[in-house]
């Protein structure tokens, strides 16, 4: 049904929640990085008005989720290199924080442990998709350690971001393979108190991983000029 024009007390609100269900979508990998959104499909999937999704369509432009091309229409966006650098500058700054104030009973530890052993039955099965939302679950998880609603909104944005770049490459194998291991280690670090060693591991994985998919995402920039 076309709510276009119907008004709603509601609608900063509802543009907010939409916002965020748009988001989640992003780092579930619905949305592809370059698509191009048409309103009523995306209207309908969510059960909104037109009027909300414009609003949260907005939002989202502002938070560089989506781009909006004059006489075209909103294209989900598809971050380049420096976004990349970017994202990893606000990473490190945030997990490391969280690995700093961690308590190995918290939560946060306890999912970080759950998701890298499902992330390394994955990897066995090569299923790399798998292994790959996993990563960002263990990473996201981290993050939650902090105890803030703010930070976590943050993280969250910062992962739809990363969602989108990842979406742009060809094989997501050879960036996530070497950290199934790595992420074990975290977590067993954290759960033993050790938070130093933790935090040395977290260090070497945000530098390793920033290489791997700028490395990749060049390589598939490359092909794809290449064939064009």
């Amino acid at each position: 049904m076309d709510h276009g024009n119907l008004l709603d007390s509601n609608e900063p609100f509802l543009a907010g929640a939409t916002v965020d269900r748009m988001r989640e979508l992003v780092i579930a990998g619905e949305f592809r990085p370059g698509e191009k959104l048409s309103e009523h499909h995306v209207a309908t999937k969510l059960d909104v008005s037109r009027n909300t999704l414009r609003e949260a369509f907005r939002l989202l432009t502002a938070q560089g989720l989506l781009k909006y091309i004059p006489n075209r229409g909103v294209y989900v966006a598809a971050p380049d290199e420096a976004a990349v650098i970017d994202i990893y500058r606000v990473r490190s700054a945030l997990q490391t924080r969280a690995v700093q104030v961690a308590n190995k009973a918290h939560p946060g530890v306890l999912r970080m442990r759950t998701l890298a052993n499902m992330a390394s039955i994955a990897s066995q099965k090569s299923d790399w998709k798998a292994v790959e939302s996993l990563d960002l679950e263990f990473h996201r998880a981290m993050v939650t350690i902090c105890d803030s609603p703010r930070l976590n909104s943050t993280f969250d944005l910062l992962l739809a971001e990363l969602r989108l770049v990842l979406g742009q490459l060809e094989n997501t194998a050879c960036v996530y393979e070497p950290f199934v291991q790595l992420n074990l280690r975290i977590a067993t670090s954290l759960e033993s108190g050790n938070n130093e060693a933790a935090l040395g591991l977290l260090d070497g994985c945000l530098i390793r991983s920033e290489r791997a998919i700028l490395g990749a995402l060049q390589r598939t920039r490359m092909g794809l000029y290449r064939r064009e």
